[in-house]
């Protein structure tokens, strides 16, 4: 008499599951990371750029604020879509993007770019908005400057593109140094000519024979 088969029963790899979670994790981490380094990179690469390229690279502002005859800001808002992702069977992925959000934060969407010009050179930008991304800040800025750092204008400043460059993704550079520079230092107040003195104006002296 043949044996009998009976049905196997399905059993879920269940050690693929932390290696999954893991390559995950590391996978969305990592786009929060590398944005937040281009972000940051931006804040250099503007440094001394002209008014014309600054626009030819991230666009004509949203907003522009005269401050004076010399000094005038430009404001950007850019944002990003996040996916959602579904729940599988074998992984409940938006479960976790969820729980990893609402432990670390990282769910940003939308970035103010504030850039201030003076005599019409960049002389620094600063982000604001709902930016952050699970691993590093200011993430979803890479937006507003990618476009210069991926076809650099004449007046960029460059900046080292490794891994070692003088840029993190945890905080925006320190950008004290190049307040020096002639394109970057605001311009001095205008000095004020002395009155004349009042009263009547001394008679000459007699010119010798």
């Amino acid at each position: 008499m043949p044996a009998r088969l009976t049905p196997r029963r399905f059993t879920r790899p269940l050690h693929l599951v932390p290696r999954l979670t893991l390559a995950t994790l590391l996978a969305l981490s990592g786009c929060g990371y590398y944005s937040s380094r281009i972000a940051h990179k931006g804040q250099l690469a503007v440094l001394g750029m002209t008014n014309e390229d600054l626009q030819a690279c991230v666009g004509v502002p949203d907003r522009t604020q005269i401050i004076n005859e010399h000094v005038r800001i430009y404001q950007y808002t850019r944002g990003t879509n996040i996916p959602a992702t579904n729940d599988s069977t074998l992984i409940p992925l938006q479960t976790l993007v969820n729980l990893t959000q609402t432990t670390l934060g990282g769910a940003g969407s939308t970035c103010v770019a504030s850039i201030r010009l003076v005599d019409g050179r960049v002389t620094d930008m600063h982000y604001s908005g709902d930016n952050d991304q699970m691993i590093g800040s200011d993430g979803v800025c890479a937006t507003v400057i990618k476009g210069c750092l991926n076809t650099p204008v004449p007046s960029a400043h460059k900046v080292s593109g490794t891994i070692f460059g003088p840029v993190s993704a945890f905080h925006a550079p320190d950008i004290s140094g190049f307040s020096q520079s002639p394109h970057n230092a605001a311009p001095a107040a205008p000095q004020e000519q002395a009155a004349p003195a009042s009263g009547p104006t001394p008679p000459a002296p007699p010119a010798r024979p």
